[in-house]
């Protein structure tokens, strides 16, 4: 099938999935889109009884065509295989009268790695498309807490590739910044810079619109950029495995026929992981209705709730960092399939946002979009609450991502029979005094202090990933203005 990806906001150029992978983000500044997401379907029958691994290849030959088989099968048997904590790689396990999918057992212990461990593998098969057989790349990510130390890990000495990830300067947990700055390899810099996650974000696609610098790196070194941020369709799609495998899972237990619809419960920021449940459903997935969980950053739910976007609303830093996000990238793809590909409206929608810092889209289509997404967010006080709810309910303790996606649960109202699953995004170790401090424990001295204290108290263990950051060498401590991004992103171009 000769699938090819376009702009959200303009069809003239048409890519290759390989082409899209490598160039991340479209030259117009919207995002890579098919139009064909949805005219093959998966049967789910037939993933029944198969692991992981084997989902992953068939999902993936129908999301990425033009990726030979053989191919895929190299991409899924690097990326998930020993390096994940548990064979199903995305274990579904009961919590209460609903579904916990664990998300977070891979080298990072974050759902980002279930793409930023393939991602690397794909990007690594695209050199064949490129202009010059010399050309290498530079993956260019910003962070709210997460994405940076999957991506980090993942494309660490890769040849032909560096990786540059920039994070906000004091808004992500202690843990989350030792796995960044400590991280090994010759290809990596990380670098903290002063602002939030949306500035971080807003400087790296201005970034890869700058013509100027685009001549520089490829005068100099032969450099092109690309990104391991959700907004690089090679990033999205590995999401949508883990769909289908909590679906099969279920399947496996008895707890539903297949045909019979599900619901998902998704804490988001930046849209991608509950998008690519609209992918899934897209592609044959009976999915009920997807809800979005935000933090007090709940410019998600004020926008499912009115259709009114708004950006220009207080940032507030919470426990929940990897969702302190105001301005929600992969929103774009979702409106652009639920418009029917308006890619008039699309471009018009985000010229406002980027113009005037809002939009408002037709009733029709907030209607439409409210036939599928429901939403719900918690304040700093519900998400404590969830953490040690969850624990005395169903001794199982959870991040605060996660806790945002358990309270909005406990919100809502059984209407149906449906069974409904809940995403669990990160380890609760990543944020060990948040958690010890809702369960009412001792959270003074560090966050490693914290972390024997919640383990002594539960009887669960940290990860040992996580726990052994206490004594490596940190190797980077730049931080940075907004407007220095581009300089640094060229000086690190220099050492590929």
């Amino acid at each position: 099938m000769n699938t090819t990806f376009h702009s959200t906001r303009s069809s003239s150029v048409n890519l290759t999935s390989r082409q899209a992978i490598r160039q991340g983000l479209a030259d117009d500044g919207g995002l890579f889109v098919t139009d064909d997401l949805g005219n093959e379907k998966v049967d789910v029958s037939t993933l029944v009884g198969k692991p992981y691994q084997d989902m992953a290849r068939t999902m993936l030959g129908v999301l990425l065509p033009d990726f030979s088989a053989s191919e895929l099968d190299e991409c899924v048997r690097a990326a998930y295989g020993s390096q994940w904590l548990d064979s199903a790689i995305t274990p579904l396990k009961p919590l209460g009268d609903t579904y916990i999918l664990e998300l977070f057992n891979g080298p990072t212990n974050a759902f980002k790695d279930v793409a930023l461990q393939i991602l690397p593998q794909f990007m690594a098969r695209t050199a064949a498309g490129a202009t010059s057989t010399n050309e290498k790349v530079m993956v260019l990510t910003a962070t709210s807490g997460d994405t940076g130390k999957a991506a980090l890990a993942g494309f660490a000495d890769t040849p032909g590739t560096g990786i540059t990830v920039f994070y906000p300067e004091g808004k992500v947990s202690e843990i989350q910044r030792l796995q960044m700055t400590t991280q090994i390899g010759s290809n990596v810099n990380v670098c903290a810079v002063k602002g939030n996650f949306d500035d971080a974000q807003t400087a790296v696609k201005r970034i890869f619109g700058d013509k100027n610098l685009a001549t520089k790196l490829e005068e100099s070194n032969s450099v092109s950029l690309s990104s391991a941020n959700s907004i690089n369709v090679g990033r999205l799609v590995p999401q949508v495995i883990y769909y289908f495998s909590a679906y099969v899972q279920l399947v496996e237990r008895s707890a539903i026929n297949v045909g019979d619809e599900v619901e998902f419960i998704v804490p988001t920021g930046n849209f991608g992981d509950i998008l690519a449940g609209y992918y899934a459903k897209k592609l044959g997935l009976p999915v009920g209705r997807l809800t979005v969980a935000s933090d007090r950053n709940n410019v998600l739910f004020d926008f499912l709730t009115t259709g009114i976007y708004n950006r220009e609303r207080p940032f507030y830093q919470t426990s929940s960092p990897s969702m302190d996000i105001l301005v929600s990238s992969n929103l774009e793809r979702m409106l652009y399939y639920m418009s029917d590909g308006d890619t008039e409206l699309i471009r018009s929608l985000m010229d406002n946002l980027q113009n005037i810092g809002s939009f408002t889209i037709p009733d029709s289509l907030l209607k439409r979009i409210r036939g599928l997404f429901s939403c719900g967010w918690a304040d700093e006080n519900q998400v404590s609450h969830a953490i040690t709810d969850c624990w005395n309910v169903n001794h199982y303790i959870i991040d605060p991502h996660t806790a945002c996606g358990y309270h909005v649960l406990s919100q809502m109202p059984r209407q149906t029979a449906m069974p409904r699953v809940l995403l669990s995004t990160a380890s609760p170790y990543k944020f060990p005094r948040v958690v010890g401090k809702a369960f009412g424990l001792d959270t003074a001295g560090t966050d490693f202090d914290c972390m024997d204290r919640l383990s002594e108290a539960t009887g669960t263990t940290a990860p040992k990933n996580l726990r052994g950051l206490e004594h490596a060498a940190e190797r980077f401590t730049d931080v940075i203005s907004i407007d220095e991004m581009g300089d640094y992103v060229h000086q690190a171009s220099k050492q590929l």
